[in-house]
């Protein structure tokens, strides 16, 4: 049930909103009136996204109303087609962030924390090419506050592992909750080789019921 909240991006961000995150100005778009009046409160530049998309599919960045039309009824059939699910949001679309996601770990005695952070800014087709750790961006206040949000939401879920919470940050070093991924990624030897942290063997003994070993 925890994954469930989270691992959907809508149910994600209704539970980041409820736990104090702050998230990305944004609105859920059933048709393209709901788009056209949910543009006019966001403003422009918007990114488009299919609720059940991944790895850089079904999202699309548009900058007028036309494009807007356009964008809507091209991502909600590609996500019909790619995810079985045509439900389609729209968020502001943020010149020039940087990727974050923070690494976090949680055990079922509501004991949740964080051991640093992956830049995955440099992307191609939204596809994380290089991972920098820690990131050359956010600044030590930055970088608290965000793994303090992180580890937050994942108590708020009440959530049991090893997962990333994912965070686009601005170049004022505002930040706004992304997504959260309820599993481990491929990318997480960067953090163990940061942190000397055998995240497997922590997935393993909290899935045992074991509490976690450090604070």
């Amino acid at each position: 049930e925890q994954i469930d909240a989270v691992g959907d991006k809508l149910r994600a961000r209704s539970e980041a909103v409820a736990a104090d995150v702050p998230v990305v100005p944004g609105a859920t778009v059933d048709t393209v009136q709901d788009a056209v009046e949910a543009a006019a409160r966001i403003g422009t530049p918007l990114l488009v996204k299919a609720v059940g998309g991944g790895g850089g599919r079904g999202m699309r960045v548009v900058h007028t109303e036309a494009a807007l039309l356009n964008a809507v009824t091209m991502t909600k059939t590609e996500a019909g087609a790619a995810f079985s699910n045509p439900e389609v949001y729209m968020e502001k679309f943020l010149e020039n962030p940087r990727h974050v996601e923070i690494q976090i770990l949680a055990d079922e005695f509501k004991n949740a924390i964080w051991r640093g952070e992956r830049d995955c800014s440099m992307q191609r087709r939204h596809q994380k090419v290089i991972e920098e750790a820690p990131s050359p961006f956010i600044s030590d206040e930055t970088r608290k506050a965000m793994g303090d949000q992180a580890v937050a939401l994942a108590k708020a879920v009440k959530y049991q592992s090893a997962g990333t919470v994912e965070f686009v940050v601005g170049k004022d070093q505002s930040f706004y909750f992304l997504e959260m991924n309820t599993r481990l990624q491929v990318e997480h030897p960067v953090t163990e080789s940061i942190t000397g942290l055998d995240l497997v063997e922590q997935m393993i003994r909290v899935a045992a019921g074991e509490k976690l070993s450090f604070g």
